[in-house]
């Protein structure tokens, strides 16, 4: 069985916040630019969104307000959307620390970056180009399958009706644009510059809307080049109309890698889906994935979603600061694998590790599992160990009366699991000037410790075991109490895994020995 036993004290996630209470640092040159200041978001309901306005909440607190762009879904009102999503974990630290009252600063405009005029009512426009002073523009699609159509009117469209809206905004000091260090993924060098996008924007707006699907996906085939799906191109145009359109506007794009769970806030593993690299992991703890397509020895380029809300945060303060509107947007590359890099099977090796340290109620199988890039190997693990496990456990829920299930988290994993191929077979090298100075910057200053960006101060051990932890707590709201009985569940799944490892070689030679 190993070592896997023996920690019969980790079970909790540890505290590693340093940031004060609620309320000024003193000599903060942040939280003193944002005092009385207020921010437009979109995207303000993803994954970084929610981080970002919690962070805003707690250690700019004089932020006079913070409007949040929400559109209708499923027939939810964007102010009952707005209610539910004040309630998520994410702000508890928030609840914990500040006054009720400062919930009272965000503000739900309704709207969509898919309408023309983000479909703003006429007050929410005028209350927003006349108190608006930065804007950070996160919404996108962040399906890598999305069809170009989608893609374009989320990704681009949606990027150029925000910028005509900055064009508007009396006192804008900050236009902050969150795009992704994979915009330019036909490249493996890439520096914190604007690149030539593999398609006019402008033209491919026009395409999108007036021809048909056929010639459409002649063009997504042909602007889509080296690069593995539509939300990288579609990203690379929007930096594109950024550059060309913002011209005029004190502008930043802020390029993050792959985004994962936190490093220290608002909560240690704060993660709230299962997209990419925590879905991996997740499954990986429960036993259900044996079998990867990547190349190990290659870098993966994570990084935690607090960094990626401080560095945009003190983006927008830097931005600020210096007022400077040049030909070209500032470009930040938010990675780390220049500055502090893990290779994907340190990180394999680790996520394994962690996952036996304190495995979840859910577990499945006993974890074990292997990168490959042979693919003949993995198809077949992959129909041994993943397809035919499903649809045998499908027959024993019809069998219960239950609903099957499994084969469609089989086919779903499987579909997530081609998207990042491209990902997981090739390494970029992402140029980090502009965001070392940054890193400098902060470091010299009071704000350091609070609006932390420098990512060589992560241990990436100590940072999966929180991670680990985090999706045991927030995404299978798993609480510590059932690690006890998760453990003697997962002893007694070593056994029967040793008893399978057994069983199938002897079954193998005594079939040989009989037909032979």
């Amino acid at each position: 069985m190993g070592s896997c036993m023996d920690y019969n004290n980790y079970d909790g996630l540890t505290d590693l916040s340093t940031t004060k209470l609620c309320g000024a640092v003193h000599g903060s040159l942040i939280q003193e630019f944002f005092a009385g200041k207020s921010v437009f978001i979109t995207g303000g309901t993803g994954f970084v969104g929610k981080a970002l306005v919690e962070k805003l909440l707690r250690s700019c607190p004089k932020l006079d307000k913070i409007y949040l762009l929400v559109r209708p879904k499923k027939g939810v009102h964007p102010k009952v959307r707005l209610t539910e999503l004040l309630k998520n974990s994410v702000f508890d630290r928030v609840r914990a620390e500040c006054p009720a009252s400062i919930f009272e600063k965000v503000i739900c405009i309704e709207g969509n970056v898919t309408e023309a005029g983000l479909g703003l009512a006429i007050e929410d426009k005028a209350t927003l180009i006349s108190n608006v002073n930065v804007v950070f523009h996160s919404a996108a699609t962040v399906k890598f399958n999305e069809a170009l159509p989608s893609a374009v009117d989320l990704n681009t469209r949606g990027t150029k009706r925000v910028i005509e809206l900055c064009h508007s905004i009396y006192k804008l000091e900050a236009l902050v644009h969150v795009s992704t260090a994979y915009s330019n993924a036909d490249k493996r060098e890439i520096q914190e510059v604007v690149y030539s996008p593999p398609g006019n924007p402008n033209h491919v707006m026009e395409c999108c809307e007036n021809m048909p699907q056929e010639m459409l996906d002649l063009i997504a085939e042909r602007i889509q080049k080296n690069h593995p799906n539509t939300y990288t191109v579609t990203k690379a145009m929007a930096e594109w109309l950024v550059a060309e359109q913002a011209r005029t506007l004190p502008t930043a794009i802020v390029r993050p890698s792959i985004v994962t769970a936190a490093w220290r806030e608002p909560m240690p593993g704060w993660v709230d889906n299962i997209s990419g690299i925590t879905g991996i992991m997740m499954e990986i703890g429960r036993g259900t994935i044996r079998s990867i397509i990547c190349d190990q020895k290659l870098v993966v380029d994570i990084i935690p979603v607090d960094f990626v809300v401080n560095t945009l945060i003190a983006v927008a303060w830097h931005t600020a600061k210096n007022r400077r509107v040049t030909d070209r947007p500032a470009v930040y590359n938010c990675t780390s694998g220049t500055i502090n890099p893990i290779k994907w099977e340190e990180l394999g090796v680790m996520t394994q590790r962690h996952a036996l340290m304190v495995p979840s109620r859910y577990i499945q199988w006993y974890p074990g599992f292997s990168f490959r890039t042979n693919r003949l190997i993995h198809w077949i693990y992959e129909a041994a160990f993943h397809f035919l496990p499903a649809v045998i456990v499908d027959v024993i829920l019809r069998l219960q009366g239950s609903k099957p299930i499994m084969l469609k988290i089989f086919k779903k994993f499987k579909m997530a699991a081609k998207t990042g191929e491209f990902f997981a077979l090739n390494e970029f090298n992402f140029d980090n000037r502009n965001l070392g100075q940054l890193i400098k910057e902060i470091a010299s200053s009071s704000d350091q410790p609070n609006f932390e960006v420098d990512v060589a101060k992560i241990g990436w051990d100590s940072y999966v075991k929180q991670y680990m932890l985090g999706i045991r707590k927030f995404v299978l709201k798993d609480p510590p109490e059932t690690i006890p009985g998760a453990r003697r569940k997962l002893y007694r799944l070593y056994w029967f895994h040793r008893l399978v490892q057994v069983l199938i070689p002897a079954g193998i030679l005594l079939n040989l020995r009989f037909t032979g």
